[in-house]
């Protein structure tokens, strides 16, 4: 399967949303946080439905866009892993545990060895 690690990565951050989802992760954002009660929580779900869908129909579509966006996301990984460093110490940041940095820094790596590997090829 080519892509195995794009397809890891992916895997991974999409876990990671789930994760993001659980620990509230709409509060570190200016305008959802603004939000009351399930608003923001409901407001961030929802965002990832249109996000979701446009990436697996640019992945999986006929269009001939899946290779850009392969790599478009493998980037996407490795600046996600510089963004959650960044923001490390925002007050809402509840990403602490071995299990959140996992999938975060796992999607980061993966995206890494897959554009490594489409650079040997």
């Amino acid at each position: 399967m080519s892509h195995i690690f794009f397809y890891l990565g992916f895997a991974l951050l999409l876990v990671h949303e789930m994760d993001a989802v659980r620990l509230g992760e709409w509060r570190i954002f200016p305008l959802l946080r603004s939000l009351r009660g399930g608003a923001g929580y409901a407001a961030f779900a929802a965002l990832h439905v249109p996000i979701y869908a446009l990436l697996l129909a640019g992945l999986f579509g006929d269009d001939g866009t899946g290779g850009a966006l392969i790599v478009g996301m493998d980037a996407f990984f490795i600046i996600h892993v510089a963004l959650h460093v960044i923001f490390r110490n925002h007050p809402e940041n509840r990403f602490g545990s071995a299990f959140s940095w996992t999938l975060i820094a796992g999607a980061g790596a993966c995206g890494m060895l897959d554009l490594v590997l489409l650079a040997s090829i």
